[in-house]
């Protein structure tokens, strides 16, 4: 989950902190972390496209590995969800279409600020954004990251090109189905050649309304399809979000299960979960893991927690996206 307290758009020592008092996760998959300048949408998120970040990231993959835990690092675009007052000079906002998102972005130096109209990307402009997701990628794993998970929902650029309302290209990167899951197949399968499909997965929110995108009628269809390809490709795990606890539409069952049956590798759910629930899915086969964001905030010991039947901390609203370690790292251990 986005946390906003990399200055400079590097991790620093704070960070690492917080991902060390979280490794008694199984798996930790990291913030959304940008391939590329054109990416850093949000004021102080991470990247990973640069020498000086890729060398910070190895503090933070040491620390979780030395508590036992695997690390997989969120590559995140945010495309035209975002600000050019965040940006780092001479990048720009692009989307797939020159369509504007509803909405407004906090920015350090203005303020909220509403997203401005993206650049609408050629195709030389799609070729090389692949080619920063591609190098990103072997930059994590050069950080010691165990894999890295394409972020393909909430609204940001690989979901916009998934989208019919974010995307209204005429060439082969839109109109139908097939050509709209186009580039994040072609992500997805250069990413596994460059640093092995074992390593390689993808987040997905169908039926998500995140960032002015919402369930269109071909959703059942077009994730049926793309959960085929990804099969095809060999990733080692979909990670399927739930926004209905966000007041979004429940993801249908029909499409969950058409995923299930498509997709022979591991199957991630989040989104909104308890204990009970988590178990239920885990019990009859639905999902493989279930993750959880929100309660590892406040509880950075949660799965001892859950072990132990222990109440949950709830977490600070106000200082979810603000710098320093208030509502970050200062959070208490029950133990």
């Amino acid at each position: 989950m986005t946390r906003s307290r990399s200055i400079g758009n590097v991790p620093g020592d704070l960070v690492a902190t917080y991902y060390e008092q979280r490794a008694e996760a199984g798996l930790i998959i990291t913030e959304g972390t940008s391939p590329s300048p054109n990416g850093l949408g949000y004021t102080r998120i991470p990247g990973i496209f640069s020498e000086e970040q890729t060398k910070a990231w190895k503090k933070v993959t040491d620390k979780v590995h030395n508590k036992g835990s695997k690390i997989f690092v969120q590559l995140m675009h945010t495309g035209r969800i975002g600000h050019e007052l965040n940006l780092p000079k001479g990048a720009k906002v692009l989307g797939p279409s020159a369509i504007l998102a509803k909405g407004q972005m906090w920015t350090d130096t203005d303020g909220m600020k509403d997203h401005p109209t993206p650049q609408e990307m050629t195709k030389a402009e799609i070729k090389s954004t692949l080619e920063e997701f591609v190098t990103a990628s072997k930059n994590a794993i050069q950080a010691g990251f165990d894999g890295v998970e394409l972020h393909a929902a909430n609204g940001y650029l690989l979901e916009q090109f998934l989208h019919p309302s974010s995307n209204q290209r005429t060439d082969e990167y839109g109109g139908s189905i097939e050509n709209r899951i186009r580039f994040v197949v072609e992500v997805a399968s250069a990413v596994s050649a460059a640093i092995g499909k074992e390593k390689t997965a993808i987040r997905l929110s169908p039926y998500g309304a995140f960032n002015d995108l919402f369930p269109f009628p071909e959703t059942h269809e077009e994730y049926s399809l793309l959960a085929e390809k990804l099969n095809q490709i060999g990733i080692v795990y979909i990670h399927l979000v739930d926004h209905s606890s966000m007041g979004a539409p429940t993801v249908e069952p029909e499409t969950v299960q058409n995923i299930r049956n498509a997709f022979k590798g591991t199957l991630i759910l989040s989104g909104g979960y308890d204990v009970e629930r988590a178990e239920k899915d885990l019990s009859s086969g639905l999902a493989d893991l279930v993750a959880f964001g929100k309660p590892f905030l406040a509880n950075p010991d949660l799965v001892t927690r859950f072990q132990k039947n222990i109440a949950l901390a709830s977490f600070d609203q106000t200082t979810l996206y603000t710098p320093g370690e208030k509502g970050y790292s200062d959070y208490t251990f029950a133990s």
